[in-house]
């Protein structure tokens, strides 16, 4: 094992993906412009790590044409039921948005590299806005390995934070942070870490969300000596590595792109320069 105390899943050869036509069983909208999608596909669940993802295409016609990447927010392995959150922020969610249950569409996953899942004795999970998405599916994993987990999910309202009902397990903590003020903290997620995490007590630390609050995370890890892992949010169009959307630079001074869809989305916290 290596010396943070991770377990290397990163190491290991992944299976293939699944591409299947599922049915929906549930597609509800849980907060502000974002939507709890539910379906049931054994196998596709059985290969579920967290942090990895989905694509999803909404029909066969040209419009609209690319997949869309939607990250893993639940996963029920027992059940073979997984669900998806994501917000509508364009004309392909906004179809995905108007699917009832019955409905159809064609899913193709698990994509990318996940979390490492950390063998110490307390984790601390940093979601900004629907960053939360594959940290919700992360934190129940960490707890059923009894790991102590910290969530921290921020938010401009409370209208925005969807976490909590999916967060009702024995060794998760929630804390919440809105812009407005309208439900716990008031101020930015960074600022909350910053004020109720003690660092000396944190062993791992996990973030997704905008870059700026994910660069806030990073310089906490790095001020205090804290390993971590980061989720990359880029377009993903393929989800395979090859179209090179998604390609980007880790660091600037670094020489070759990484592709996120496949390298990543996730990344160890002190390779990535914001």
């Amino acid at each position: 094992m290596p010396a943070d105390g991770r377990l290397n899943n990163k190491m290991m050869e992944e299976p293939m993906a699944v591409n299947e036509k599922v049915v929906i069983t549930d597609n509800r909208q849980v907060g502000q412009d974002l939507f709890v999608m539910e379906f049931c596909l054994p196998a596709l669940a059985n290969l579920c790590k967290p942090g990895q993802f989905v694509h999803v295409l909404l029909n066969r016609q040209a419009d609209p044409l690319l997949r869309r990447p939607l990250s893993l927010f639940d996963v029920d392995q027992a059940e073979g039921i997984i669900r998806l959150l994501y917000r509508v922020v364009g004309r392909g969610t906004e179809l995905l948005a108007q699917k009832k249950m019955g409905d159809t569409i064609e899913v193709m996953g698990p994509l990318g590299t996940g979390f490492s899942l950390c063998q110490k004795a307390k984790a601390v999970l940093v979601g900004g806005g629907v960053g939360i998405a594959p940290l919700v599916y992360l934190a129940r994993m960490l707890s059923e390995k009894g790991c102590q987990v910290q969530v921290l999910h921020g938010a401009a309202n409370k209208d925005q934070l969807v976490a909590a009902s999916y967060l009702d397990y024995p060794g998760i903590e929630l804390w919440t942070a809105t812009m407005d003020g309208s439900i716990g903290f008031k101020g930015l997620v960074t600022e909350l870490l910053q004020e109720q995490v003690d660092p000396s007590k944190c062993d791992f630390i996990y973030t997704c969300g905008p870059e700026p609050m994910m660069a806030a995370v990073s310089e906490y890890a790095r001020q205090n000596h804290i390993s971590g892992e980061v989720s990359l949010e880029e377009n993903m169009a393929c989800g395979v590595g090859a179209c090179l959307g998604c390609a980007r630079k880790l660091k600037p001074e670094d020489e070759n792109l990484v592709k996120v869809c496949k390298d990543g989305p996730v990344f160890d916290i002190k390779a990535v320069e914001f």
